[in-house]
């Protein structure tokens, strides 16, 4: 069911870029044309042109090592180079896993619109369903939206959320509800930031200083920060994963909104470029449409031709 529903979410992707992939490894010939169109394709589903420039010359030495002439022939080597790529990244694909009676303290950060509200409901929701004891904290104190947003998630999932008005110090929320998810045994505090422009300064100073205060005051609770990117962000999202990398060291990466707007490449630009773990894929506003992310899965889906069969 996933698997379709990953399908049908990057059906545009492939019409855009895997089927050009695909009308290329179905033609007869390997000749220099082949090659400098592959590059063009990669290129322009923002893989970037030093990885693309990478797969052609490794696909080249495999034709050749090989002795393999026909393109129909490099598709599944193309295939399997891009999945052990990302399938080497430690972590790729690996949800946050809680343990009972211990404090995992999960951050989410990103721009304005990228889905982190969303997703840290959802995650909040599932792991309450499996019977974690979980508070969620309102840091985004610039929009009073996103605090209303993640109060009715935290109503959804009987879930309490730890606010302050908007304006507040978000380093104080986080303070405050560290202390209030020691205090009450929770075994998992989900905080949702702020994400102002990635590219201003007054945000990356206020992440610091929630980066501090954790620091300082989780003792020996976990700490996961994930940036969650839009999909349709292409090779800006390189940009942010760097920036905020840079400020709040990310232990993944969630990839929500993946519909027929997306730019595929750029997972695979941020995998070689960063080596940051891809741990989730949302589809959909539900819940259960946030999943655990397979680089295999998610390889097939987006090079597969649309074929109504295997719908």
């Amino acid at each position: 069911m996933f698997f379709r529903r990953l399908r049908e979410g990057l059906h545009g992707v492939r019409q855009r870029w895997s089927g050009g992939l695909s009308a290329l490894f179905s033609g007869k010939t390997t000749d220099a044309a082949f090659w400098d169109r592959l590059e063009e394709l990669l290129i322009g589903g923002d893989v970037g042109v030093d990885l693309s420039l990478r797969y052609v010359d490794a696909l080249k030495k495999e034709a050749g090592a090989k002795g393999l002439s026909s393109p129909e022939q490099l598709l599944p080597l193309f295939e399997e180079m891009m999945v052990s790529q990302l399938s080497a990244i430690p972590l790729m694909g690996e949800p946050v896993t809680l343990k009972k009676g211990e404090l995992t303290v999960l951050v989410f950060v990103g721009v304005n619109g990228s889905g982190k509200t969303t997703t840290a409901g959802k995650l909040a929701f599932q792991w309450t369903k499996d019977g974690y004891d979980v508070l969620l904290a309102a840091a985004d104190t610039f929009r009073a939206a996103a605090i209303d947003q993640l109060q009715v998630w935290g109503d959804r999932a009987g879930v309490r959320v730890v606010a302050q008005q908007q304006g507040s110090d978000a380093a104080a929320v986080v303070y405050d509800a560290l202390q209030a998810a020691r205090a009450s045994g929770a075994e998992a505090l989900v905080i949702d930031t702020a994400g102002r422009l990635h590219s201003k300064h007054n945000l990356m100073e206020e992440l610091g200083k929630m980066y501090r205060v954790l620091e300082r005051e989780r003792g020996d609770a976990r700490l996961e920060v994930l940036l969650v990117l839009d999909a349709v962000m292409g090779q800006n999202g390189l940009a942010q994963a760097e920036t905020f990398n840079g400020v709040f060291p990310l232990s993944g990466i969630v990839l929500s909104k993946y519909d027929n707007t997306a730019k595929g490449g750029i997972l695979l630009a941020i995998a070689d470029s960063l080596k940051i773990p891809v741990r989730y894929v949302g589809l959909g506003e539900g819940a259960e449409d946030l999943r655990p992310f397979e680089a295999g899965e998610f390889i097939r889906a987006l090079l597969e031709a649309d074929d109504p069969s295997k719908a």
